[in-house]
């Protein structure tokens, strides 16, 4: 099972490296610095090739100790202690400390602006903390980075610099752009469940993929069904259509003891689905695709007779029609009204 794509590898080692690049300035070379700025920026996600046992621990436990904030602060002064000694820059030791603290640092930061779930203050909580204003590949974020990182190499000279600041900050800008339409949609969202009389459900707003234009919204309500809806910036003022879809209060009641299932509870902060079918269930993690189509979709329990036997979690997710999908995205961020029919990308 695969957690982390290759293209959000890239972005995490290009944002290592511009960072590396920025922190050092002239004290190093460039190439140097954006070699282990990148490096320190991919290290973090080293922990998808650790088996926890099964398919959901491992997902739930993904962007755990490696991601804390806490374990990568102890871990940056040796890391920082290679660079400096195979470069013989032993002088600039402090300074290699702040560029690797920093690319790897903010890996973490930047991964808890999705909607999986980081756990920043891992040993402290295993909160899975997520912002989740922005999707996991985002070329708006990705490409300003590497434009000025891809300057700052080619020209070999600290004048080169400046671009790969002008690339980071155009990148932080947009995780501030992605949190302000968050929050434009999260009130859209609101005043379309205040007219349905279900104004406190958990509410979930996160972007479709590759963009910040057209917004998902998720709202679970407590007998396990729940509302998804698709919102566009350029929808020109139309209401929030929402969809009821299905849930088994009953299921929840039954298999809510399961280990399994109280960690993808936990997990998900809620925002999950138990279903049955042919005799076994189900439990999907509802933050991470769309209905019918899901990333996160694990066989948890078979029926025996008139209770439940637990099985070892197996990942069961979809994709859809990858195409078909693309073409619905792109109808419907560019505001046209055409029904839900995006797969999970």
């Amino acid at each position: 099972m695969r957690y982390a794509c290759p293209v959000d590898s890239l972005s995490q080692l290009a944002l290592g490296a511009a960072v590396g690049v920025a922190t050092m300035g002239r004290r190093s070379a460039v190439w140097k610095a954006a070699l282990w700025g990148g490096l320190a920026g991919t290290l973090p996600d080293l922990d998808v090739f650790i088996d926890h046992g099964d398919a959901l621990r491992n997902m739930t436990m993904h962007r755990g100790f490696s991601h804390s904030l806490f374990w990568l602060t102890l871990a940056a002064p040796a890391l920082a202690a290679v660079p400096a000694a195979l470069h013989r820059e032993r002088a600039n030791f402090g300074r290699w400390w702040l560029a690797i603290w920093l690319a790897l640092v903010t890996h973490p930061l930047l991964d808890a602006m999705t909607v999986y779930g980081t756990q920043l203050l891992h040993p402290f909580t295993d909160h899975p903390f997520g912002v989740g204003s922005m999707f996991i590949i985002d070329p708006l974020y990705s490409v300003p980075l590497l434009l000025g990182l891809g300057v700052a190499l080619a020209r070999r000279e600290w004048r080169g610099i400046g671009w790969n600041r002008l690339g980071l900050a155009l990148s932080t800008a947009y995780l501030a752009w992605s949190v302000a339409a968050q929050w434009h949609v999260t009130g859209v969202a609101r005043q379309a469940l205040a007219a349905r009389g279900v104004a406190a459900a958990p509410l979930l707003v996160t972007p479709s993929p590759f963009n910040t234009v057209l917004w998902r919204v998720v709202a679970m309500h407590p007998d396990g069904s729940y509302d998804e809806g698709f919102y566009s910036l350029l929808d020109g003022g139309r209401p929030l259509r929402l969809q009821r879809l299905g849930g088994d209060p009953r299921l929840r009641e039954q298999l809510g003891g399961l280990d399994s299932v109280r960690r993808l509870a936990h997990f998900t902060h809620g925002f999950y689905r138990l279903h049955e079918r042919d005799g076994q269930a189900w439990a999907t993690d509802l933050r991470m695709g769309q209905e019918p189509h899901y990333s996160f979709s694990f066989l948890v329990a078979r029926r025996e007779g008139a209770g439940w036997t637990a099985l070892v979690p197996r990942n069961q997710g979809s994709r859809g029609d990858t195409r078909a999908g693309l073409a619905w995205l792109w109808q419907r961020l560019r505001g046209h009204d055409v029904a839900p029919g995006g797969p999970n990308l």
